[in-house]
């Protein structure tokens, strides 16, 4: 009953739940990024690289994203609004014109790390995609899955979509001052750390990165009275900070990218 009222609070909080089925339906066009969404630029760099996606872009050839995550992918009645929607319209501003960019989104409600990675074979025959986004560690979190275990499941999945010829980026937990001192969420972003540095891939992290644009003001993430505008915005600035996230680990060129 506890995990079930922490995860209710949590989707409350972030005000970030609905199905979607591509993240590019009625995508806003991508405009100046507002100074809310501005970040110390060590948050969207990897010494991790994004060889795959590199190789794409440098080909001309179409970059397939899939993001795999929770509820919190989304926005209820506003899927162009969502972060994976945002992502793919930043990339096709910063990209060649040329490039095809496409990004679709994979909803693994209330599942834990194991329970989503035990679908990645099957999953990855039906996508293909360039990049796998894997958003995980908040299901596992409120159920107070055994770190240790969390982290076996992590690797597994990680594993999956690398022999499925996929490059990953892992995204840890949101931040949610109003759930901080009900989830210990710490072990869970140090294992999810351990595995992208294990297997050189980058991490996004989303925790600090949220964290610190609520103790900054730019974000209160503590008042719910907002609702879904507050995520709209939230959600914008997370895609701006993953498409130059993922921009940053592919090591594009400035050749390759809009002036």
């Amino acid at each position: 009953m506890k995990a079930k009222v922490l995860l209710s609070l949590v989707l409350l909080c972030g005000s970030l739940a609905a199905p979607v089925a591509r993240a590019g339906d009625a995508a806003p066009g991508a405009a100046t990024a507002p100074a809310a969404c501005e970040l110390p630029s060590y948050l969207l760099t990897s010494e991790s690289q994004l060889p795959k996606v590199a190789e794409a872009v440098k080909a001309g050839k179409p970059l397939e994203i899939l993001v795999v995550g929770s509820r919190s992918t989304t926005i209820p009645s506003s899927e162009g609004s969502s972060y994976p929607a945002r992502m793919e319209a930043i990339l096709k501003e910063k990209l060649p014109p040329s490039e095809a960019v496409h990004v679709s989104v994979e909803i693994q409600s209330k599942r834990t790390a194991e329970e989503a990675a035990s679908t990645f074979v099957k999953l990855m025959e039906a996508k293909t995609p360039t990049l796998v986004v894997w958003q995980t560690g908040t299901v596992d979190a409120i159920r107070s899955i055994d770190p240790d275990e969390f982290r076996s499941a992590v690797t597994e999945g990680v594993v999956a979509l690398q022999k499925a010829g996929a490059d990953v980026v892992l995204m840890n937990l949101q931040y949610s001052p109003r759930t901080e001192t009900m989830i210990s969420a710490q072990p869970f972003l140090d294992n999810m750390r351990v595995v992208a540095q294990e297997h050189d891939i980058p991490l996004f992290d989303r925790f600090t990165i949220m964290r610190q644009w609520n103790d900054q003001g730019q974000f209160d993430l503590f008042s719910p009275s907002r609702g879904p505008e507050l995520a709209k915005q939230v959600h914008d600035c997370l895609g701006r900070a993953l498409a130059q996230f993922v921009i940053d680990a592919a090591h594009l060129e400035p050749a390759q990218q809009q002036n």
